[in-house]
C-alpha cells in the first residue's frame, strides 16, 4: 500500500509535473522512491523512462533510485531506456540511457526475465548507427556536431542545476505540505470559482424579479407554516394542561372516596366492637404520609367553600369526627400502646386545624 507522499511523487512524474516533482522531492528528502505501482509493478523510474522524461530520470537518480529495481517482467529502467533508444535514436540514447548507465554502470548486464540484458538491446542499435552512417557519410557536419555536443552539455548543467534558487528553499516547510503545484492548482481553481461566481451574479441580476417573487412566495409559506406549528403547538399544550388537571382531579376524587370508606369501616359502630388492636397505619387518616393541611385538602375536597353553609356542615361533621374526647371514646381502647401517643397527638393537631378553619369562617 502506497503512502500519500509516494502517491504524490507518481502523480508528479505521470503529469510531467517537473517543477512540483522537485520541490516536493526536495522538501521531503527522506522520502524512498523505490516503490512499485499498478499491475505491472513499475517504478516512478521506469515510468518516466517510459514517457521519455530525461528530467525527471535525473531528478529521480539524484533522489537515490535504483536502477536496478525490476518490474514485473524483470526488466530495469535501463532495459525501458534501451527499448526507447531502439525506437527514437540518438536522443533517446543520450537522454536516458547515459544517465542511468553512468550512475549504475553494472546495470548493463543485468537480464530480465526473458534473459536479455540492457547491453544486448544496444548492441542490436550499433549496426543501425553504423549503416546509417555509412550510407550518409558525408552529411556530418563538424560545426553541427559540435553545437550538439555543446548543447548537450548545456542541457547536463541545466539538468543538475535546474530549481537550485528556487524561492522554496527561502520558505519553511508548511505543516499541510503544500508545495508550488499545489498553490498554483489552488490560484486557478480560485480565479476560476471567482469567475464563477461573477456569472452567477449577471445571470441572478437578470432574472432578479422572477428570483424576488420566488423568495416573496417561498417567504409567505414559510411563515404560513409557522404559524400552523404554532397553533398546532398551541393546542397540544392545552389538551396536555387539560389531560393533566383531570388526572389531578381524578386522584384526589380516588383519595377522598378512599378516605370516606376507611372512615366508615373503622369508626362503625360494628367495627369498635371488634377487639382487633389499631396501629398509626390502621387510622384512616385522609394523607397517611401528609401533614395536618394536606389531610384537610383530602377531607374537604368537593365541597364549594363559597357555599358556606354546605360547607360549614361538612366541616362540622369532620370536627365531630376527628375530636379528640369523641375519638378516644370511641378508639382509644383498641390503639396499639406503642402507637397510642403518636395516633393522639395526631388527632390533637387535625382537630385544632378544623377548629381554625371553622372559626375563620365566623370572623
Amino acid at each position: 500500500m502506497l503512502s500519500r507522499k509516494q502517491k504524490r511523487v507518481w502523480k508528479y512524474v505521470e503529469e510531467g509535473g517537473l517543477l512540483k516533482l522537485k520541490s516536493y522531492l526536495k522538501k521531503h528528502r527522506d522520502l524512498d522512491v523505490n516503490f512499485s505501482q499498478g499491475k505491472r509493478e513499475r517504478s516512478p523510474l521506469h515510468l518516466a523512462c517510459s514517457l521519455g522524461d530525461d528530467a525527471a530520470v535525473r531528478l529521480l537518480l539524484k533522489h537515490g533510485a535504483d536502477v536496478l529495481q525490476k518490474d514485473r517482467k524483470g526488466d530495469t529502467a535501463l532495459h525501458i531506456a534501451g527499448n526507447r533508444a531502439l525506437k527514437h535514436g540518438k536522443a533517446a540514447y543520450e537522454d536516458l540511457v547515459v544517465p542511468l548507465q553512468k550512475s549504475c554502470p553494472e546495470a548493463l548486464n543485468e537480464p530480465n526475465s526473458a534473459g536479455v540484458t540492457p547491453q544486448d538491446l544496444l548492441n542490436w542499435r550499433k549496426p543501425k548507427t553504423t549503416a546509417e552512417k555509412m550510407s550518409r557519410p558525408s552529411e556530418r557536419d563538424p560545426e553541427k556536431e559540435w553545437m550538439e555536443k555543446l548543447f548537450g552539455e548545456c542541457e547536463d548543467e541545466f539538468c543538475e542545476s535546474f530549481g537550485v534558487y528556487d524561492a522554496d528553499d527561502f520558505l519553511a516547510v508548511d505543516d499541510d505540505e503544500q508545495d508550488f503545484g499545489d498553490w498554483a492548482d489552488r490560484i486557478r481553481k480560485e480565479y476560476f470559482d471567482k469567475k464563477h461566481a461573477e456569472a452567477q451574479r449577471l445571470a441572478a441580476s437578470s432574472s432578479g424579479w422572477k428570483k424576488k417573487k420566488k423568495s416573496q412566495q417561498e417567504s409567505e409559506q414559510e411563515a404560513q407554516s409557522q404559524k400552523e406549528l404554532h397553533e398546532r403547538l398551541q393546542r397540544e399544550h392545552e389538551e396536555y394542561l387539560a389531560r393533566a388537571v383531570r388526572k389531578e382531579e381524578e386522584t384526589r376524587l380516588g383519595k377522598k372516596r378512599s378516605y370516606d370508606e376507611r372512615c366508615a369501616a373503622t369508626f362503625s359502630g360494628g367495627s369498635s366492637s371488634v377487639g382487633t388492636k389499631l396501629s398509626y397505619s390502621d387510622i384512616p387518616w385522609p394523607a397517611p404520609k401528609g401533614t395536618v393541611k394536606e389531610m384537610l385538602d383530602v377531607m374537604l375536597h368537593g365541597v364549594n367553600r363559597k357555599d358556606v353553609p354546605v360547607f360549614r356542615k361538612m366541616l362540622l361533621k369532620q370536627q365531630t369526627l376527628w375530636h379528640p374526647d369523641k375519638f378516644a371514646q370511641r378508639c382509644e381502647a383498641r390503639l396499639e400502646e406503642e402507637d397510642k401517643k403518636r395516633i393522639l397527638d395526631t388527632v390533637t393537631e387535625l382537630s385544632q386545624e378544623l377548629n381554625r378553619l371553622a372559626q375563620s369562617l365566623r370572623t
